[in-house]
């Protein structure tokens, strides 16, 4: 296989991985963002957290709610519990990495709150305790999966969220992790605010 092949592979596989999700996860999206929607609109806020690759998709979309999405609007509570270095390494340093996560969710997380739980394999320890914390918090939970879901759906309430993307490649869920995260951006704003802005 030469360099564009093995190029245009990535692209039809992709492809096929997001037409694959479009058919199954649309009502599931369209039930987290008004989650999401109903959350910001009495006054709540969404924490998101992940690892790697889901530390920048949990970042980057508490950017697009604090900032803006693609439309101008007024800023909107969102908190990415990657991001604070010296929580991340005292939390890690005292206590353990497992609950780098979770700390944060007992000291910020309120009721009615939602954690955006993302975990390509659904086994990440930290998440697992994020999901943890949060439930005791009564937050709902919207998890980002992929494969067979992993351990989190055991943890995971009625009243939560699961949106699983069903691929066994870890660039590929990512891929599809991020397009989940812009559709929900947009429901959010959609709902949120008169149309004509979004």
């Amino acid at each position: 296989m030469n360099l564009t092949q093995r190029v245009t592979t990535h692209f039809t596989d992709s492809i096929a991985v997001k037409q694959q999700a479009m058919q199954t996860l649309i009502p599931v999206i369209e039930q987290a963002g008004q989650a999401m929607a109903m959350c910001l609109r009495q006054h709540h806020k969404i924490l998101s957290c992940g690892n790697g690759g889901s530390a920048g998709d949990a970042q980057h979309f508490s950017s697009e709610l604090l900032n803006r999405f693609e439309k101008e609007r007024p800023g909107l509570p969102a908190i990415a519990l990657t991001l604070d270095m010296q929580a991340l390494t005292s939390i890690a340093n005292d206590y353990a990495f497992d609950l780098i996560f979770s700390r944060q969710i007992e000291a910020l997380g309120q009721s009615n709150d939602i954690l955006l739980a993302i975990t390509t394999s659904g086994n990440s320890v930290n998440v697992l305790k994020a999901v943890i914390a949060a439930h005791r918090k009564k937050m709902q939970v919207v998890a980002l999966t992929g494969r067979n879901g992993g351990q989190i759906t055991q943890l995971l309430q009625s009243t939560d969220i699961e949106i699983r993307v069903a691929s066994q490649s870890t660039a590929r869920i990512q891929e599809v992790h991020l397009l989940i995260i812009h559709c929900l951006c947009d429901l959010i704003d959609y709902i949120l605010f008169d149309e004509s802005i979004c």
